[in-house]
């Protein structure tokens, strides 16, 4: 393992040294925005809209992780931090490889943004593998709820997740600030730390944060298994309890950037490496050797006249590899390397009209090397155009946008020879290109000044992804045989939803319903016919090892990605109101949503959906004191698509303590989260491990937050 922990705190504090002789005392106002703990989000979200909205004035559905919510639901992992808000649950492959769900859509219809450009790394291809992400370094996460096509492209169908860190400045800095916060504790008795700093002169500014994590085998109340998977076990199979199984896992990373500064704009570039190694829990001997490297590049200009008002460009270079080990053997490597680019320019006002336009293009090469890659070498080309605008008619603003994109996949071919057909198991090589484009429109109107009414309709286009066309072969994280279809057509979708927003002083709420119709929607599906690791179709197993007679080759059942007209529909609903403000101020909260997919060409449910799920939550200040405390109830999931078994309801209940320490121009806050307090067995019916790896058990961890 690479220490870049090392080389990014060594170049940090050397950047650091060199400004401190240029740099300015920072001015209080500084040091009190940059000490202060907020709990309110910030007023504009950029990945909703390139010109910047507040969430009530956003056409789309969004929400913002930031400030003291943010520091709280920290997690070792991007789904679990985002886990539970509207619309958002996680598909947890363990405490490190989590992606986010959004309305029951996963995988490459969730696109994955790091400011503003995409991770390219290989999370997508497989629950297994981790985003190369540590919510430590993170300022605030936007999440946008539904299709985010016409801005980021169609595997944006289901929505946004972008991160915001700054590693890149993109305003002045005078002076320093920093923070720092350690944690241990909690279900995988985590030990992390993670310190930001950042300084400038006016003109210059430099950004440098560092992380380090280790946890344990994750602590579980009961059995690793469900009742219902162990009701199925054959007797030779072990029945671990009181842990998961191989879920430690050991990350450290950091950044270095840096900007020039100027009143309308700056340029900057950033460094950051990430390194993790961690267990998978569907393979009791399989450990994951995880490593990328980024280079980002950015700028924006403003102010620049009244035909383009402002410039922002984004590049991003990424290099990341990532090896499974069995009993000490590497068995398969995965490699992904590219770059994504991206620019916006916004034009001048038009009368009552604001808009923006741009390019966004994507290259990469993904390989799987060794005896258990079931994807050949590809490529992947996409470049797409895009417009939107906004038009403002008093109370009423009505947004539109289109987009257009072209991708090209290629694969290499080759590979060992297939059983079932003597051929190379990837064929011939081959290439298919997609043309897709995607339209929105939207509307909110401010019936009065606290209570808004929203509505948009979208058409949204997706290009079939590499591993969609040209998987051939056994994935252990899926327990499957996978098989691709190099037929596959562009996937078309249509999408209406509707929302109340209402917001006075402390209090808020929200009421959107939502309808996501498929016409082709590409999903893994069983098919009921079993193959052997080298593709022999329903080999003779006749002392039922799972291996077949003779080659000794584990059996899989075989799963082929098809596409069927599929509909996704749901609620999704949030309240926050102030109790009372006499001695301290006390805040209750509810949250709930649903979501149901269907296969409309059976009438079955779709594998892998969320239950209905409702939160009650009262958050109590006083003074330096906080206190929050919630109640998590997930009904059962008896609706399930073929070969899944149903899953029981649970109730988790959470609670955080923290006391903020008064220090002269320093913010410091000691906390203490426990989670299931009940230590109740929770499991998430998204997982496709759900009945062999339950939710953590009872945990407390406590932290200390730092800034200056």
């Amino acid at each position: 393992m690479k220490s870049i922990l090392l080389r990014c705190a060594v170049a940090g504090a050397f950047t650091a040294g060199a400004l401190e002789a240029h740099a300015q005392a920072a001015p209080p106002a500084v040091l009190a925005q940059a000490s202060s703990a907020p709990d309110d989000i910030p007023a504009v979200v950029v990945t909703g809209s390139p010109l910047g909205s507040g969430l009530f004035e956003l056409v789309q559905p969004a929400d913002v992780l930031a400030g003291r919510r943010l520091w709280h639901q920290r997690r070792s992992s991007l789904g679990e931090t985002l886990d539970g808000m509207p619309g958002i649950s996680t598909t947890y492959f363990g405490p490190v490889a989590s992606r986010p769900v959004i309305r029951g859509l996963d995988g490459d219809r969730i696109r994955i943004l790091q400011n503003g450009v995409g991770t390219l790394d290989a999370s997508s291809l497989s629950y297994d593998h981790a985003v190369p992400y540590d919510p430590l370094a993170a300022e605030r996460i936007e999440v946008v709820r539904g299709p985010a096509a016409v801005l980021y492209g169609g595997n944006a169908v289901g929505g946004v997740v972008n991160v915001i860190d700054g590693r890149i400045p993109e305003r002045p800095l005078s002076g320093f600030t920093g923070r720092v916060e350690p944690r241990i504790g909690g279900a995988e008795n985590e030990r992390s730390v993670g310190a930001v700093l950042e300084a400038g002169n006016g003109t210059l500014a430099v950004h440098a944060d560092v992380f380090g994590r280790k946890t344990g085998d994750t602590r579980i109340p009961g059995f690793a298994r469900s009742a219902r998977q162990r009701a199925t076990d054959a007797a030779t199979v072990v029945q671990p309890q009181g842990r998961i199984p191989n879920t430690s896992a050991k990350a450290d990373g950091g950044s270095l950037g840096g900007s020039v500064t100027w009143g309308s704009g700056h340029v900057g570039l950033a460094y950051q490496g990430v390194s993790s190694v961690y267990g998978s829990p569907a393979e009791a001997a399989v450990r994951i050797d995880m490593e990328s490297e980024r280079w980002d590049l950015g700028g924006e200009m403003r102010d620049l006249g009244p035909v383009i008002s402002a410039v922002k460009f984004k590049f991003g270079r990424t290099n990341y590899e990532h090896r499974e080990i069995e009993n000490g053997t590497v068995n398969t490597r995965f490699l992904n390397k590219g770059d994504e680019s991206r620019l916006e320019l916004t034009h001048g006002k038009l009368g009552p009209l604001s808009g923006a336009f741009g390019f966004q293009g994507t290259n990469f090469g993904f390989s799987a090397l060794g005896a258990e890659a079931f994807v050949p070498t590809t490529d992947t080309d996409a470049k797409g155009l895009f417009l939107y605008e906004e038009l403002a008619l008093g109370g009423l603003k009505l947004s539109a946008g289109l987009r257009g994109d072209r991708t090209r996949l290629s694969s290499q071919g080759g590979g060992p020879a297939d059983a079932s057909t003597g051929l190379a198991k990837f064929g011939d090589p081959s290439s298919r290109d997609f043309r897709t484009g995607s339209q929105a429109f939207g509307a909110v109107w401010k019936a009065t000044p606290t209570l808004a009414l929203v509505a948009n309709a979208s058409s949204t286009e997706r290009a079939p992804t590499y591993y969609e066309l040209f998987a051939n072969g056994p994935h252990v994280a899926t327990g499957s045989y996978e098989v691709g279809s190099t037929t596959l057509d562009k996937e078309r979708s249509r999408a209406v939803d509707a929302a109340v927003r209402w917001s006075s002083g402390p209090n808020a709420a929200s009421l959107g319903v939502f309808r996501q119709r498929f016409r082709n929607y590409v999903g893994l599906f069983t098919t009921g016919t079993q193959r052997g690791a080298d593709g022999e179709i329903d080999p003779v197993d006749a002392d039922g090892d799972g291996r077949a007679d003779g080659s000794g080759e584990e059996i899989s059942p075989e799963a082929r990605f098809r596409a069927v007209p599929a509909l996704f529909r749901g609620i999704e609903a949030s309240a926050r109101f102030r109790a009372f403000e006499r001695v301290g101020t006390l805040d209750l909260e509810a949250k709930a949503d649903r979501v149901r997919a269907t296969d409309r060409s059976t009438g079955r449910e779709l594998p892998r959906i969320s239950p209905t799920r409702v939160t009650l939550a009262a958050d109590y200040t006083f003074e330096r004191f906080n206190f929050r405390t919630e109640v998590v109830r997930a009904s059962a999931q008896n609706r399930v698509a073929a070969n899944e078994l149903p899953t029981s309801g649970y109730t988790l209940v959470n609670a955080v303590l923290a006391y903020r320490f008064k220090l002269d121009n320093t913010a410091l806050e000691a906390f203490l989260r426990a989670n299931n307090l009940g230590d109740r067995e929770a499991r998430n019916h998204a997982s496709i491990l759900k009945d062999r790896a339950p939710l953590p058990g009872r945990g407390v961890l406590v932290g200390l937050r730092g800034s200056f």
